[in-house]
């Protein structure tokens, strides 16, 4: 996915396997976030944040959705851990993060393996992609999609 294009309409499953989908946030704005793991410290900040920063967002016109190769499971467990007011969608195969670009080669402690790439797809009222965040600040990163940072 790049600047300009459409997303699908299909976006995956939530926490609860309720089926997400583009158009069910026609005429709304979406920050659609990517991370890689749950109840992980840089993950777990970037979720409290925007939980910190909802109403911030909500008010300019933004939904939040996060999205994560982790279960429906783990993402109910950790929105009630961390009281997130919002959807998170199971990408148990990676597909959505595959489709947007951001299931990618990462490295760590010299091992080489396939993981999500922490991006933010801010979505227009249509479903088009309107702005790519990839350098994500995770402890101030409602501040960083309200001011265009």
């Amino acid at each position: 996915m790049k600047v300009g294009d459409l997303t699908p309409d299909v976006w995956g499953v939530n926490q609860n396997g309720k089926e997400i989908r583009r158009s069910d946030y026609q005429g709304r704005k979406v920050v659609l976030y990517f991370y890689p793991k749950d109840n992980t410290s840089g993950c777990t900040a970037e979720a409290c944040n925007l939980r910190d920063g909802y109403e911030a967002l909500r008010a300019a016109g933004y939904e939040v959705v996060g999205v994560s190769k982790d279960s429906e499971a783990s993402h109910r467990k950790f929105i009630e851990k961390q009281s997130l007011p919002f959807d998170l969608i199971a990408d148990t195969d990676t597909s959505l993060n595959q489709t947007f670009g951001v299931w990618a080669e990462k490295k760590l402690y010299g091992r080489t393996y396939m993981g999500t790439a922490r991006t933010t797809f801010v979505i227009d009222e249509n479903g088009v992609v309107e702005r790519i965040i990839d350098k994500v600040n995770t402890k101030n990163h409602a501040d960083q999609i309200l001011n265009n940072k």
